[in-house]
This record gives structure tokens, C-alpha cells and sequence, in this order.
């Protein structure tokens, strides 16, 4: 039987009590600086048994300012920024060679929770991006190697060749080098945290990054 994908999609619950709790987020005694908050957030998602709290969508605009979207990895949050990596070469680092501003969306349905930041993004010093790489799995390393990441393939045959040579040099050259390799980071202008609540009330809470220095912060309707 043909699947009636509307039907399915109305069948679907959104945060299951059976699997989801909804913490209360008292905006009153929410830190001042998000960076707080969202270390505190993720500590508790990984806690609660998300699976994959560090994937986080990333969207960048190209040249002429069409939107794009893609999962990427968290690979650290500090006061110089939300940290991920690609190659520059790829279709997202041309992007934000371009347009040199993103926004991520982080979701943890365990909880309820979403957390959106955007603002300008930094290229990291490339010692960094290095370091960074390696500091990662063989399987990771393996991945950068390969390379040509949005270029167009010609078969999957060609892709099993190159990643084999790439997890060969990877595990014979562990710090190999691999000079697209890019970390880039995203300096927020805003952030916004979002905790569902079960009677659809829920509490948005905007940090705005203030001209003087601090953040200023918000409540937003839902």
C-alpha cells in the first residue's frame, strides 16, 4: 500500500511524555551571558540521553543571497565563538567566503528544547583548524583526506577508491595535513533559547549582544 505521507504525518506526536520531559526555564534567573546557559543546556541534553545533542543545522546564504541548510558537528562554544568545520572549497565554505555570516539551530526534542544563534563567522588561524582535525578520529581525518566535498561524483566505485587511499594515509600519516581544512567560528549577535511547555506556552528567551558590551536579553511571544 502506497504511504499517505499526510496521514503519517498527522499519526506523529510532538514531545511524547513517555520519552520527553519539559523542564521549566525561569527567565529571572536565566545567567547573563548565554554562553552559560547553553553550556548548562547541553550538559543536561546529554544527560537526558540525547543521542547527538552536538549536531546542529547551519545555514548560509550564497552570492547572490539564495538560503541554504545542512548538519554539522559542534566542535566547541567559547567567548571567540560556536566553533564548526569544513573545507573551504566546499559549497558551504564558499558560501561564507562570500557572505561571511550563518546561523545554527540546535534541537533537543529529550527536552524540548531549541537554541538559534546567528551573527558574523571568523576563519579560525589555520594551526587551529589543524589541530582541531587532529585531535579528532582517523575516521574524521579519513573524511577531510578524501576531499572534494559538493564537487560532483562520477560513481560510488570512485568514491570507495578515494576514501580508501584516504583511510590508508590516515592510519599510516596521523597528522597528515590537509590544507582546505577550515575552522570557522560564528561570534553571536543574538541568541535565543527555546523550552517548550505542554500547554503551548512556551518561554522564548533573546539575548541580544549590546553596543556597549554585554548582552541584553528578551522575552518573545511564542
Amino acid at each position: 500500500m502506497e504511504t499517505d505521507l499526510h496521514e503519517l504525518l498527522r499519526s506523529l506526536r510532538v514531545w511524547d511524555p513517555a520519552v520527553t520531559e519539559l523542564p521549566p526555564l525561569d527567565p529571572a534567573g536565566a545567567p547573563g551571558d548565554p554562553l552559560e546557559l547553553f553550556t548548562r543546556w547541553f550538559a543536561e541534553a546529554v544527560a537526558a540521553g540525547e543521542r547527538e545533542p552536538h549536531t546542529v543545522s547551519l545555514a548560509t546564504a550564497d552570492a547572490e543571497g539564495l538560503p541554504d541548510v545542512r548538519v554539522v558537528m559542534l566542535h566547541g562554544a567559547d567567548e571567540d565563538g560556536w566553533a564548526f568545520a569544513t573545507h573551504a572549497d566546499s559549497r558551504k565554505g564558499r558560501h561564507l567566503a562570500a557572505r561571511p555570516h550563518a546561523a545554527l539551530a540546535f534541537y533537543w526534542p529529550v527536552l524540548g528544547r531549541q537554541v538559534r544563534l546567528r551573527g558574523p563567522v571568523a576563519v579560525a588561524p589555520a594551526e587551529e583548524a589543524l589541530a582541531d582535525l587532529h585531535a579528532r578520529s582517523t575516521g574524521a581525518l579519513a573524511a577531510a583526506l578524501t576531499g572534494r566535498q559538493s564537487a560532483e561524483l562520477g560513481s560510488t566505485a570512485e568514491l570507495a577508491r578515494a576514501s580508501e587511499a584516504a583511510w590508508e594515509r590516515a592510519g599510516r600519516e596521523p597528522d597528515a595535513p590537509v590544507p582546505s581544512w577550515t575552522l570557522y567560528r560564528l561570534r553571536p549577535d543574538e541568541v535565543e533559547f527555546f523550552q517548550g511547555e505542554a500547554r503551548r506556552r512556551h518561554v522564548r528567551l533573546s539575548y541580544r549582544r549590546a553596543a556597549g558590551g554585554g548582552w541584553d536579553r528578551r522575552l518573545l511571544w511564542p
